[in-house]
């Protein structure tokens, strides 16, 4: 008796699977279908990607969570938009992360006033002293924004060179021309004044 039971299972055809062990092209097929589930299987798996990444670029947690919050609210209206066939969803999210992240600066930058005690307050480092982490993520912050990219994905995030490519959709060798470049504004930052 038991095992006819098991047998009436197996026979189940198709029994959905879960959300969370779809692929994500299927995933946004489902919720381009409007399937809700598929939607929060997606925020799941991503949302922590994007506000590591936001939190990188902006350097505060609060302007990274908008910035999430921003990418996913997008996502629901703008779900057609993606094709996996042009790319990851990871980078897809991420493509839509940097032009959120790109108006929010434009937006600041509009209304900031200009403040020439900003330069005064920028402090030359002595090099035999330790850099701590608080100014490393502050003079990360102040890079500009195609090489704080790079830094943020390939030295804070651990991303390969050719990983960081595809998120950014450039080639290889502009990633890597532009982690050197950065990492000479960096040094420069911190090498005291001769």
């Amino acid at each position: 008796m038991r095992a006819a039971g098991l047998k009436i299972l197996d026979a189940v055809p198709d029994a959905a699977p879960e959300p969370d062990s779809m692929p994500d092209a299927r995933l946004v097929e489902r919720f381009r279908e409007g399937d809700r589930d598929a939607f929060t299987a997606l925020y799941r798996a991503h949302h922590g990607s994007v506000h590591r990444f936001a939190l990188h670029m902006t350097g505060d947690p609060a302007s990274a969570a908008e910035v999430t919050q921003d990418v996913f609210v997008w996502l629901i209206h703008h779900a057609d938009e993606f094709d996996a066939a042009r790319g990851s969803l990871p980078a897809f999210l991420v493509g839509v992360a940097r032009q959120f992240l790109r108006r929010r600066r434009r937006d600041e930058q509009r209304w900031l006033p200009f403040d020439s005690a900003t330069s005064r307050a920028e402090e030359a480092v002595d090099p035999g002293r330790a850099i701590d982490a608080g100014s490393l993520r502050r003079a990360i912050a102040r890079l500009p924004e195609r090489y704080r990219e790079v830094v943020v994905l390939c030295d804070l995030e651990g991303k390969s060179y050719e990983e960081a490519a595809a998120l950014l959709g450039c080639p290889v060798g502009t990633v890597r021309s532009r982690r050197h470049r950065a990492c000479e504004l960096l040094i420069r930052k911190f090498r005291s004044p001769s």
